[in-house]
């Protein structure tokens, strides 16, 4: 079976809420594909985004490539509304001093 990005505006992803936004790196650029596009926060914490898949998925990895990140929470809903979510994923990142942090989270198969 051919593995997808499922996480991207092409395949109908959609990024349907997030805590702050720049104009010029807004959400979207989460989900456009694109590496040298990203989304920046206003600097205050927490921050959140949600991404709405509009079809059940299966998620088996998870890529975050972030900055400045410490604690990573991942929350899900098979809702069709932004509603009832329960923890996922809770990840305490390493520290990089300002370098790019690579996360790749291997999950047990699970369908959203």
């Amino acid at each position: 079976m051919r593995k997808i990005d499922l996480c991207l505006s092409s395949e109908g992803s959609e990024v349907i809420l997030a805590t702050s936004s720049d104009e010029k790196h807004p959400p979207e650029n989460i989900i456009d594909g694109n590496p040298e596009t990203f989304w920046t926060t206003t600097g205050m914490f927490p921050q959140e985004f949600i991404i709405c898949f509009h079809k059940h998925v299966r998620i088996e990895r998870l890529i975050i490539q972030s900055y400045f990140v410490q604690t990573l929470k991942i929350e899900k809903s098979t809702s069709k509304e932004p509603v009832d979510f329960e923890q996922w994923i809770e990840k305490d990142l390493v520290h990089t001093g300002g370098q790019l942090q690579n996360e790749e989270i291997v999950v047990s198969e699970y369908t959203l």
